[in-house]
């Protein structure tokens, strides 16, 4: 998710603005199954979930004898591209709240092909033997954490939520609450719970943490997170005509949060380099039977 929750109502306006690299034009190569062999899909740069996702059906696709370009872009310019015909297909528009605005504006020319996953969610985490389990309890108990929040990116909606809602909501104005970057929460993180310390940081679902370290979300009883949102793929109004097949496949798709962690955890954290492929290469190889199911 990254600082995904600021990339709002300031970036609709840049949308026709921003230059397009796109699918080109000419005759399309047909594969047996009646679909163009030629797929384009966005990649909301820094938006874990969906760059998993993209690299998983790229290489899901290309088995299947598909040619499949990721390519990656703003917001903004994303949506702009699929209503033109210029992108296929994004697997990451977070509905009902995070990107209504685009879908507000370019719904008409879109076509949402359903959710794959219904748990996004922004969320006070921590660790899994902490003494408390709610948001309610945490100012009573905020010793236990040395009174500090780990934050994200000062910039960023989660952070502006718990500023605004969470804080004085829940009265932990005496907490210190740190922002700086999401690398930086990680580390804390990562070193508070391998040395067996409590921990509160600001997170959020689907994220590889949640796979890498033993966490627990803290109930927010006053909703000053909001709801649990769906992740869902919009395509291009011409998808189903040029890819009859992959409409099917897209439709039925389903990835719950687990196995989202999993493959997160793999190219995000566990490996060292931005060579994902490999990395999904051997994520399918042993989540096989559920890769297979992507295509029936």
């Amino acid at each position: 998710m990254n600082n995904r929750t600021t990339a709002t109502l300031a970036t609709v306006a840049l949308a026709g603005m921003v230059g397009l690299v796109g699918c080109s034009s000419g005759t399309a190569e047909t594969l047996d199954n009646g679909d163009q062999k030629d797929v384009t899909i966005a990649v909301f740069q820094g938006w874990d979930e969906g760059v998993a996702a993209s690299y998983l059906w790229k290489a899901v696709l290309e088995e299947k004898g598909y040619d499949v370009e990721l390519e990656d872009a703003d917001v903004a310019p994303v949506y702009e591209g699929l209503s033109s015909g210029d992108y296929d297909l994004v697997l990451d528009t977070w509905l009902p709240q995070t990107h209504k605005t685009y879908m507000d504006r370019y719904g008409k020319d879109v076509t949402d092909l359903g959710a794959w996953n219904d748990d996004a969610k922004l969320t006070i985490a921590v660790n899994e033997d902490a003494p408390i389990d709610s948001l309610e309890e945490l100012a009573d108990n905020a010793d236990l954490f040395d009174n500090r929040l780990i934050g994200i990116e000062p910039g960023a909606g989660l952070t502006e939520a718990t500023q605004e809602k969470v804080i004085p909501g829940y009265g932990l104005e005496d907490m210190e609450y740190l922002t700086s970057s999401t690398a930086a929460m990680l580390s804390e993180l990562k070193s508070r719970t391998d040395a067996g310390e409590n921990v509160v940081v600001t997170l959020w679902t689907p994220h590889w943490a949640y796979d890498a370290f033993p966490l627990k979300d803290l109930a927010d009883p006053q909703g000053t997170l909001g709801d649990a949102e769906s992740i869902h793929s919009v395509s291009s109004k011409q998808f189903g005509d040029k890819f009859p097949t992959l409409e099917g496949w897209i439709k039925n798709f389903t990835m719950d949060s687990d196995q989202l962690y999993s493959l997160e955890n793999a190219m995000f954290n566990e490996n060292s380099s931005d060579d994902y492929e490999p990395i999904v290469a051997k994520w399918i190889e042993d989540n096989r039977a559920y890769v297979d199911s992507l295509t029936k």
